[in-house]
């Protein structure tokens, strides 16, 4: 976990029950950068719940998939929140927690988001093209541009900027209820497969806003410096 960048700000974090899961993480000897990897093996786990929900006929096996995967998706969140705790409540952080704090959220980013773009394959085709494939990596590369736009404010001086309206949380929030509403799918009157379409539309547009935002809000304190107002 990082030790020299700025935080989001999470409400969990100033919890009990959240003090108490840090306290018993670092008395399991757990470092910072072991929980945010814990993270990527739990993306993992949902990615590929995910991919095999759309390889069974079984409307039971395709609904305990989809219960898996959205529940592995605040487990990620979760440990993403713990690694944090350790590093700063508990000085537990690390020269390289840098590194530990942003490369395993854009794998697991990438894990889940793109896993339902995989989950929608052969939904919807236009010639070569498949909407669900497309949209899906579409969603997951804009998904990763919005952290490595934050990290350039940084890098430039500007801070971080983790504003949305799709940041990581909101983004892996509305791919959970994603997951949960394709559940009933196969009593609704389409193929099932629609509603994880939908949600990758929604994260791919949001995750574009955000991009803009936060690139508008790093040029404008740029400028400000410069004591230049818009060109």
């Amino acid at each position: 976990m990082s030790q020299g960048t700025d935080r989001r700000q999470i409400r969990q974090r100033s919890t009990r029950w959240a003090a108490k899961a840090a306290d018993a993480l670092a008395a399991a000897k757990l470092t910072p950068n072991q929980i945010s990897v814990g993270s990527v093996l739990f993306a993992a786990v949902g990615a590929a719940a995910l991919i095999a929900s759309a390889h069974t006929d079984n409307d039971a096996a395709r609904a305990a998939l989809l219960s898996a995967a959205a529940l592995c998706i605040p487990l990620r969140l979760l440990l993403n929140m713990l690694d944090g705790m350790l590093a700063v409540e508990k000085g537990l952080s690390s020269p390289v927690g840098d590194i530990y704090n942003e490369l395993p959220d854009r794998i697991a980013d990438v894990l889940l988001i793109g896993s339902a773009g995989l989950a929608t394959a052969g939904l919807v085709t236009a010639g070569k093209v498949d909407l669900g494939l497309l949209l899906g990596f579409s969603a997951a590369i804009l998904a990763v541009l919005t952290a490595y736009i934050r990290s350039l404010g940084a890098a430039l001086g500007t801070g971080n900027f983790f504003d949305g309206p799709l940041a990581k949380p909101h983004r892996m929030w509305l791919l959970m209820a994603g997951c949960l509403a394709a559940i009933a799918e196969p009593w609704l009157p389409w193929t099932p497969g629609w509603v994880l379409l939908g949600t990758l539309g929604l994260i791919a547009a949001g995750s574009l806003v955000t991009c803009l935002r936060r690139l508008r809000r790093i040029s404008a304190v740029l400028r400000s410096r410069s004591g230049r107002g818009r060109p």
